[in-house]
């Protein structure tokens, strides 16, 4: 009885750790590609990572029992909805600020909501400042020293982080590796080498940093002065995340990731019939557009370039894909 135990104990582990890996294996791609009719998938990951290592990859946590969310409905600066165009991207609206298309690596570390956020927050000082500032806002800071935000490494909620930025302020940072701004990123990136292994295959998820209250990077900053705000914290609906996005920039988008997207590498990505949820992730919107009939959002990962479109992805847009439409944030900047 104890072998026979042993015996489907070793079965049960040999399938759950199968189911592990399927998703990332050539034949689901060729599945996808067979009935995706408006997008394409690729390989992007080692068919041996597990799900637990995607998994870390996500982190946006929705908010519980949150009583009043501030829904942002108007504003005297919004146009008309015959105004909005059919094809957008804040690139080319605002050229000079180059870190609108500038794709991050989140690394080992479910901190994808606050490069969502941050990165938008960036974006947005850079078009208020008419360009004066252009460079990164910490995404180390608001990981490791927003506590109310969530729990770091293992995800946060993005609307706590733009009330953050209201309240805290936070200062500028750049990538991992370099001394841009007062507190880059300090978690290493996750990358392929030459013969297509993951760096971060095999590794356990980062340990949460210390908040460090001092500019390590460029050290000319000044911390207490170099803290940048919002004026406010807000999600917006469907209906006005085109009008926000036109007149102060891109914005942070939250949505349901299932273990198809993993793969995407172009087209409008629709969730296959048969794919399975994975967990909740954060990514920045820059703009909208039609493809071969599809609508689209047009949106920034922080997996790295290697992924997607050069880190890039467009997702149907009008249907609340994958939630995506469901609980949008951004925030206005103080200048």
């Amino acid at each position: 009885m104890a072998k026979f135990i042993i015996l489907i104990s070793v079965v049960l582990l040999s399938v759950y750790l199968t189911e592990q890996a399927h998703f990332l294996s050539k034949s689901y791609v060729d599945t996808i590609n067979k009935v995706a009719k408006t997008w394409k998938a690729k390989q992007h990951f080692p068919e041996y990572m597990t799900k637990e290592e995607i998994v870390r990859l996500l982190g946006s946590k929705p908010l519980i029992g949150d009583p009043e969310s501030p829904i942002k409905e108007n504003d005297s600066e919004y146009m008309e909805d015959s105004e909005i165009p059919k094809f957008f991207d804040a690139r080319i609206e605002w050229s000079r600020c180059k870190t609108i298309g500038q794709v991050r690596n989140q690394g080992n570390c479910g901190s994808c909501w606050a490069h969502g956020t941050t990165g938008a927050f960036a974006d947005r000082l850079c078009i208020a400042t008419n360009g004066d500032f252009n460079e990164l806002i910490s995404a180390e800071e608001l990981t490791f020293c927003c506590h109310r935000c969530g729990l770091g490494c293992h995800g946060g909620n993005p609307l706590r982080a733009w009330q953050y930025f209201k309240s805290h302020g936070v200062v500028t940072g750049g990538n991992y590796n370099t001394t841009d701004g007062c507190q880059p990123y300090r978690v290493p990136p996750c990358v392929l080498d030459e013969e297509g292994h993951n760096s971060c295959s095999g590794q356990p998820t980062e340990h949460n940093h210390k908040c460090r209250k001092s500019c390590y990077g460029d050290k000319t900053c000044d911390y207490k002065s170099g803290h940048y705000k919002t004026k406010d914290a807000y999600y917006l609906e469907i209906n006005t995340m085109q009008k926000d996005t036109m007149v102060y920039g891109p914005i942070e988008a939250s949505f349901d990731v299932y273990d198809d997207f993993v793969n995407y590498e172009s087209g409008v990505y629709q969730k296959s019939e048969n794919a399975t949820k994975l967990g909740g992730h954060s990514v920045k919107m820059i703009g909208w557009g039609e493809e071969n009939g599809t609508p689209y959002w047009l949106m920034v990962n922080s997996w790295g370039e290697q992924w997607g479109a050069n880190g890039l992805f467009k997702i149907r847009r009008g249907t609340n894909e994958c939630g995506i439409e469901r609980s949008p944030t951004a925030g206005v900047p103080l200048v």
